[in-house]
This record gives structure tokens, C-alpha cells and sequence, in this order.
């Protein structure tokens, strides 16, 4: 069972599986997730059995099930995503009514089938990242631009405008059938693998020219990696790290904490950060589901959207610096540190000559099949224009944490 982290380490594989038949994998996978140390077999029964009976104390109206892709309490800790925080608090918040069976670990979807499931009403709510998700949900493309957002606090701004409800989220239900809840925001870069170990740390994108690199389900971003010289490989994620070791690719193209958090670092040796679209890990849900609760479970579904996209906005701005080590110097202890990752945060000259080589501001023409296909499902507006202006309203300079939180649907 892949849900057994280093904390669980002294439990065996047989005493877990007792305690899953017995409180659920939800309940003690939210119990481990409530501990902190290395834990033992009692401590954990005891917080199962606790977390359990307050999850099960009154009757459910509503069962969901969520398909959190690769993600389990362990990785969690790492990339903060913020599934299981938006389970917890949802059913506490509902006094059980709607009850959430977590589903992590690739164990009922994967990176690229989680949206397909959702949408065939196999699992309620899912966790991947928008660009895997973008072969299932084609206008999820629509973040996809080149350089549209200038830094992980213009994401975090945009996913708290009420103008992300008129370009992103209302197209979505109407399209795909999806209820988009809440994500947490990277840019993406190039994560080279081992043979760039020895090589100077790049420097411009320039350094690339020529490398193959992994890319995602996302249409956009190969534009943009074809435009730049990076050789865009489709490969899934899951194969991705095979990929690096073996040497099929230079590099992959995704984010600093998704690196860390499928323990790609051991074979990653710089980190590149191109920052030319977004990475964004996000989780949606049905719409039909949502559109089937009684008006206060919908207000209160939002509430817990809303208060865990304030949750993941602080912790994973908080992991990236501690925990994963995205950060010019490094702390020592990062997962980065120990591995030997070099961060290449590139100048902001280096960066305006990516985008001057990619983006739709420089180069529309690449851009326009898909600016008019996203534009017509969008209802007509300039998607590009719209988000490019939206997340230029903050000073560029803003950290990602102070940004100020705001309920999206409220206007």
C-alpha cells in the first residue's frame, strides 16, 4: 500500500492494512495526517478510532469519492496541495453530511484520468494538475499562455478575482461538466536530469537549445517549448522519472515542487526556472454533484474551497523555501540540498528573452488557432488579453503569501 510514509515506518505492512479494513483508508489516512513524529501503532489506532467515530457520528446524505491521483498524507507534506485539508474540513464543517472517500497514491486514477473519471461519474472529485487534466478538459488550456502570468503571486491573485469566475471557472462547468475548487500555484520550469550534473548551471534558455524534455497533456505549452527549442516529448507523468534516469530526456518540463514530491530529485541536477507557464495543481469536482446539494452545502463547499486555497497559498510558499529547497541560497536540509538540485533562477533578462522568443505577446501568430478556439468557448472575449491584464493589476514585486485572499464567487 502506498500510502505508508516515513512517520508510519514502525508499523507493519499487516498492522495498516488491519487498521484500514477497520476505520476506512479516509479515516486513518486523515489520522496519520493529524500526527506528527514517528508514530506508532497504538497512536495511530487511537486516532483512526477518534477520527473515525466523529466522521461517522450522524448519517451521510452525501458520499463522494475523490481521486487524488499520485497524492497520499506522505507527498502531501511536500507539495501542499491542500486534498486532504479540504475533506477534513468540509465534513466537519457539514457535521457529516457529506462524507469524502480519499482515494490517493494512483490507486482509482492517475494524472491524466482523473478529469476522464469525474466526468464519467466514476469518482466525485479529483486532484491533478490542470495541464494533465487539459486532454480530458481542452479549455483548461486557457491558463496555458506563454508568460501570462509574471509570478506565482499574479496565480494566487487571479484564483481569488472574481474574474476567474467569467474566464476560467463558469466556461468549465459549462464545457467539461467541472466544478473548479481551488489550486495551488507554481510556474513551470526545465528539471534537467543527471547528465546536465557536471555541466555549468544554465543560464538562459539559450543553454537549452536543442534538449528533449518532457511535456505535459497541455496543447499551450508545447507552442511554447517547440517555439523555444526544447523539443516537447510527450510522456505521462508516471514514466516521467524512468525517463529522466534512463536518459530518454534531457529534462522535463513542471514545477519545483512536483519534483520533490514524486521523488524525482534524485535524479534531477538543475532546476531551471523558465517560469513560462503556470503549474497548477488543482482540484475540481462534478458539476452535476455540486448542482445536486441544497443551497447551504453548496455555501458550504465554497467555504471550504476558499479557506483551503488560503491554506495552500501560506503552505506551499512556506515548503518550497523549507521543505523542497527552491531557493537561491538553499537551507541545508531541503530535499533539494541532499540531492544535489541546483537552482537556476535565471535574471529577469534572461527570463524577458524567453519570453520574447514564446509568448503571445511577442509571437501571436503560433498562438492564434488556439486563442480563437478558447476565445469562442469563453463566450468571445480575449482569454489572453483578459488574464494578462488581471494578473498585472498587482505590483510585480508582490510576494505570493501577502496576497490578499478574497471568496472568488462573491464578486
Amino acid at each position: 500500500m502506498q500510502i505508508i510514509s516515513d512517520k508510519l515506518k514502525g508499523i507493519s505492512r499487516r498492522d495498516l492494512l488491519r487498521l484500514t479494513k477497520q476505520f476506512g483508508i479516509t479515516s486513518t489516512l486523515l489520522a496519520a495526517g493529524s500526527l506528527t513524529g514517528v508514530v506508532s501503532f497504538s497512536r495511530l489506532a487511537e486516532a483512526a478510532n477518534s477520527t473515525y467515530k466523529k466522521r461517522f457520528k450522524t448519517p451521510a446524505k452525501f458520499t463522494w469519492k475523490f481521486g487524488a491521483s499520485g497524492f497520499n498524507e506522505r507527498n502531501l507534506l511536500i507539495e501542499r496541495a491542500g486534498c486532504l485539508q479540504f475533506v477534513n474540513d468540509l465534513e466537519e464543517r457539514t457535521d457529516g453530511a457529506i462524507r469524502i472517500e480519499f482515494i490517493g497514491s494512483n490507486q482509482i486514477c492517475g494524472q491524466l484520468s482523473c478529469v476522464k473519471k469525474t466526468q464519467q461519474g466514476i469518482i466525485d472529485v479529483y486532484a491533478a494538475s490542470t495541464q494533465n487534466s487539459a486532454g480530458g478538459a481542452p479549455y483548461l488550456n486557457v491558463l496555458d499562455y506563454a508568460y501570462m502570468f509574471p509570478s506565482r503571486a499574479s496565480q494566487y491573485y487571479f484564483l481569488y478575482h472574481p474574474g476567474s469566475e467569467k474566464v476560467l471557472r463558469e466556461p468549465l462547468r459549462k464545457r467539461h461538466g467541472l466544478h473548479f475548487l481551488f489550486s495551488h500555484a507554481e510556474l513551470r520550469g526545465i528539471q534537467l536530469g543527471l547528465k546536465w550534473k557536471d555541466k555549468p548551471l544554465v543560464k538562459s534558455v539559450t543553454d537549452l537549445a536543442g534538449t528533449k524534455n518532457r511535456v505535459t497533456g497541455t496543447q499551450l505549452g508545447r507552442i511554447a517549448m517547440n517555439l523555444m527549442n526544447l523539443n516537447p516529448t510527450p510522456i505521462a507523468w508516471e514514466e516521467t522519472l524512468d525517463g529522466l534516469k534512463q536518459g530518454l530526456i534531457d529534462g522535463a518540463e513542471t514545477w519545483a515542487a512536483a519534483v520533490a514530491y514524486a521523488n524525482m530529485s534524485p535524479v534531477v541536477s538543475q532546476c531551471v526556472n523558465l517560469a513560462f507557464f503556470c503549474g497548477t495543481e488543482h482540484t475540481s469536482m462534478s458539476a452535476r454533484k455540486f448542482d445536486a446539494l441544497p443551497g447551504n452545502l453548496q455555501d458550504d463547499v465554497m467555504e471550504s474551497a476558499y479557506l483551503t486555497q488560503v491554506h495552500v497559498q501560506a503552505a506551499n510558499e512556506a515548503s518550497l523555501v523549507n521543505t523542497v529547497g527552491f531557493s537561491d541560497p538553499q537551507l541545508p536540509n531541503t530535499l533539494f540540498a541532499k540531492n544535489n538540485v541546483r537552482v537556476a533562477m535565471l535574471t529577469d533578462a534572461a527570463r524577458r528573452e524567453a519570453e520574447e522568443m514564446c509568448s503571445p505577446e511577442f509571437k501571436p501568430e503560433p498562438w492564434n488557432k488556439w486563442r480563437e478556439r478558447l476565445n469562442g468557448w469563453a463566450g468571445g472575449m480575449d482569454t489572453y488579453k483578459f488574464i494578462y491584464d488581471l494578473a498585472r493589476e498587482i505590483p510585480k514585486d508582490t510576494l505570493a503569501e501577502n496576497v490578499e485572499p478574497r471568496r472568488w464567487w462573491k464578486g
